[in-house]
């Protein structure tokens, strides 16, 4: 019986951690769930929310999330989220995740909004080409 297992938190430049945990509870479409070492395998889609592990000296470590997948397989837990950031107090991570998260949607949207204005134009400048020449 395993007594810890090892954790990779990828972001997709980074890792923002790699180590080793006795326990973790992770957030899901369906809500809530732990997994200890000796858990089954699976797989998880994760929402965004506050990830807690627990390395093997009690220490909690408090991660904010964005979506993503967990992998638990064997030993080793692998998650992959789009954004994270660590943080020592849960109540400011949660006030910091949703600001930051929500001010990168903001920005994410405005982007889109952008990039399908530059599609329209360019579709209306290939029609007006195409009337033109018959």
């Amino acid at each position: 019986m395993a007594s810890d297992m090892h954790l990779y938190l990828r972001l997709p430049s980074s890792i923002l951690f790699d180590g080793r945990v006795t326990r973790l509870r992770a957030e899901g479409p369906d809500g809530e769930f732990g997994i200890l070492p000796n858990h089954a395998d699976f797989i998880a889609a994760l929402v965004p929310s506050v990830l807690l592990a627990r390395q093997a000296d009690g220490q909690e470590r408090i991660f904010g999330i964005d979506e993503g997948l967990l992998v638990k397989k064997g030993g080793k837990v692998e998650v992959a989220v789009r954004r994270g950031v660590e943080g020592d107090d849960l109540d400011r991570l949660r006030d910091t995740v949703g600001d930051r998260f929500a001010s990168l949607q903001d920005e994410e949207r405005v982007a889109r909004a952008a990039l399908s204005r530059l599609e329209a134009d360019m579709v209306r400048r290939l029609a007006s080409l195409r009337n033109g020449r018959t």
